[in-house]
């Protein structure tokens, strides 16, 4: 692990990109018994299991082998105004990355019938829904996305639901507004609960459910790890009596472990990128305990799983932990593979001859031309590889911030909360936000490491490269990615890719040529 710097442009202080005039703006316990059934005793057999390992839990290329501890403290309440998103900043965007409709395929079970709702009125929410949606959201109609699957999971007898969707296409809309709509808001006890893979992704998503539901008074946590300044052992902590609870994995586990987290009147449970929350490589171990939780206390409650990406294994075995664990039938949405390539998104590959050279197109070409379209996130594998391009960049004059999993809970939250006012125009990052980080302003991405399976560095992690790719071009903006290629395994990997998704990326010709990247730009229509 690098020493975490104290360089005031890796913790993310005010500052502007380049000495020139400000950019316009535009718009992450206890293991509990086994439930006394054979279907949870078939679902996962109780063993030590080796530490699974991501490439932003590596400092270099070698892997460390070290346990993560990014979520081993207890936490108390959370000050999310703090970190609120400054609205000035903004401007409104109501546009979604929508699928054609032809793309989108629904399974349903049962004799209910759903009919695709075109207005949020058809949907029977509280005014004080409708009013959040309109007056803070700024909606004026569901997306695709959301018209699909409201009905389904809004309609008694509220069936569970396994969706997947492209990024931008307002997933997260359609699981808080499930929450909320399915809130008592009279009974003051947990009802709804959201498990996400980071903090990052778990204040987001707190932050939107506070807006939308904003007229309901509706309360609300978020279970997260905290610095040590704000420490509160789980034992001295209160019960929680929010009525909807968001958070990582790991901190919920410790809350329902030690009787904290109630889980009796339970009527929702969402999962967050649930392909990486149901992975062997993800957040598995620690989801099913909490499923299992739930289930002994509520077997009747919802569970909703929403990702932009599953692939075979994960989403059989999605449908076997819903279909074991808990009553009742599952509908399921998915869009087709190729939609989910994100052709809104143009997307450039990059022949560079040397390591050196990937460092020079991104500070003589890309960030020059990056002062002119908005934010920009770039995209490397492992800690050190953060570490070495944050140097070379401040060094060529460049004022950028870094985040990556080291950092301390509070320097990760100011770096995101500057990036996200727009006080910051270029973030360096591992794949720490490459799920859900949801930034209007930020028109360009690139992968200065082509994401690479952990335990298998020969094979490409596509989803990890469309979960980035997803960064660029939010709600239906125009966005560009720059994959930067340097060995001859970097075009192997780059070329599974593009057979995945079953399409072409452009290569820039020359990698020193200025007038290249402004013709690029300017078929992404950026420029």
């Amino acid at each position: 692990m690098f020493p975490v710097s104290t360089d005031r442009t890796l913790i993310g202080r005010h500052h502007r990109l380049f000495r020139s005039s400000p950019l316009p703006m535009a718009d992450t316990t206890a293991t509990s018994p086994v439930a006394n059934t054979a279907a949870v005793e078939e679902v996962a057999v109780a063993q030590p299991q080796e530490t699974k390992r991501s490439w932003g839990d590596e400092a270099g290329a070698e892997p460390d082998h070290a346990a993560p501890t990014s979520d081993d403290k207890s936490v108390s309440a959370l000050n999310l105004e703090s970190l609120a998103i400054d609205e000035t900043k903004k401007k409104a965007n109501n546009f979604l990355d929508d699928p054609d409709d032809s793309n989108i395929k629904s399974v349903t079970v049962g004799d209910t019938m759903y009919t695709s709702a075109k207005t949020f009125e058809e949907l029977n929410l509280s005014p004080d829904l409708l009013k959040g949606l309109y007056v803070e959201m700024k909606f004026e109609r569901p997306s695709k996305i959301q018209a699909h699957s409201l009905p389904m999971i809004l309609s008694p007898p509220y069936k569970h639901l396994i969706a997947q969707a492209q990024n931008g296409s307002g997933k997260t809309t359609c699981f808080i507004l499930g929450m909320l709509s399915r809130v008592d808001p009279k009974l003051g006890a947990p009802q709804a609960l959201c498990i996400c893979p980071t903090r990052e992704l778990a204040i987001q998503n707190m932050e939107v459910l506070k807006k939308m539901g904003k007229y309901t008074g509706i309360t609300s946590e978020c279970a997260i790890p905290m610095d040590s300044t704000n420490y509160i052992p789980v034992s001295q902590r209160a019960p929680v009596s929010a009525q909807v609870v968001i958070g990582t994995p790991g901190t919920i586990n410790k809350w329902v472990t030690a009787k904290k987290l109630s889980m009796s009147y339970l009527k929702i449970l969402v999962f967050d990128e649930a392909d990486h929350m149901l992975a062997e490589s993800g957040f598995k171990d620690d989801s099913l305990r909490i499923m299992k939780a739930i289930n002994r206390s509520n077997p009747d409650c919802q569970v909703l799983l929403f990702s932009a990406t599953f692939d075979d294994a994960v989403r059989a075995f999605v449908s076997k932990i819903v279909r074991d664990l808990f009553r009742g039938d599952y509908n399921q949405m998915f869009v087709n593979k190729e939609e989910l390539s994100l052709e809104s998104v143009k997307q450039y590959k990059v022949r560079c001859p040397d390591e050196l050279a990937k460092i020079m197109v991104i500070k003589d070409r890309i960030l020059e031309l990056a002062n002119k379209v908005g934010q920009t996130i770039i995209f490397v594998r492992t800690r050190n590889s953060a570490s070495i391009l944050h140097k070379a960049l401040t060094e060529y004059g460049y004022e950028v911030t870094t985040i990556q999993g080291a950092l301390k809970q509070e320097d990760r939250d100011k770096i995101v909360k500057e990036f996200k006012d727009g006080l910051t125009q270029v973030l360096i990052s591992t794949d720490l936000l490459a799920r859900g980080f949801d930034q209007s302003l930020v028109n360009l991405v690139v992968n200065f490491d082509l994401p690479v399976k952990h335990d298998l560095p020969s094979e490409p992690d596509c989803e990890v490269y469309l979960h980035r790719v997803g960064r660029a071009g939010r709600f239906g903006r125009k966005g560009a990615v720059f994959n930067l290629l340097c060995h001859d395994r970097d075009d192997m990997i780059m070329a599974k890719i593009e057979k995945h998704f079953n399409m072409e990326v452009t290569q820039v010709p020359s990698w020193t040529s200025d007038e290249d990247f402004v013709a690029a730009l300017n078929k992404a229509g950026l420029l």
